[in-house]
């Protein structure tokens, strides 16, 4: 190869190499810009409050609210819950149930999974729907 060429080569590798590093150094401001992020799971838990055996209630809607409260707060320490109302059909039968729609961030599946379980056999269930959604959560505190 010509001696010429092989400078020139030389001369593009590096100039692509500080163009590459320059652009990393932009990139990373805007990749931390928001550092009070983190990536995260978000777990969403269906809990019908229906018995599995009767398909009649196990508690009043207040009292099963109640109930997974007390185990949320002390398995969790916080969480966010919504009241629902579940429906399936089973054959030629329509079922409608009182159902907690609970929310919770910054824990584990096993954790999540241990709620479930304390909660499948306090209210009844045959089981719980988990649904696992990667999200970004920040706690934010003001300007």
């Amino acid at each position: 190869m010509n001696k010429k060429l092989s400078i020139w080569l030389c001369v593009i590798c590096v100039i692509t190499a500080m163009l590459s590093i320059a652009a990393i150094s932009l990139a990373i401001p805007a990749l931390t810009k928001n550092s009070g992020q983190k990536a995260d799971t978000q777990y969403v838990l269906y809990l019908g409050t229906n018995d599995k055996d009767t398909n009649l209630p196990v508690f009043t809607p207040s009292e099963a609210k109640e109930k997974a409260e007390e185990i949320l707060l002390e398995r969790f320490g916080g969480y966010t819950i919504s009241e629902a109302s579940g429906g399936w059909k089973d054959g030629e039968t329509a079922y409608q149930e009182y159902t907690l729609v609970i929310y919770l961030s910054d824990t584990t599946l096993s954790k999540v999974h241990a709620a479930a379980d304390e909660m499948i056999s306090v209210f009844n269930q045959s089981s719980v729907l988990i649904q696992s959604n990667l999200t970004t959560t920040e706690f934010y505190s003001g300007k």
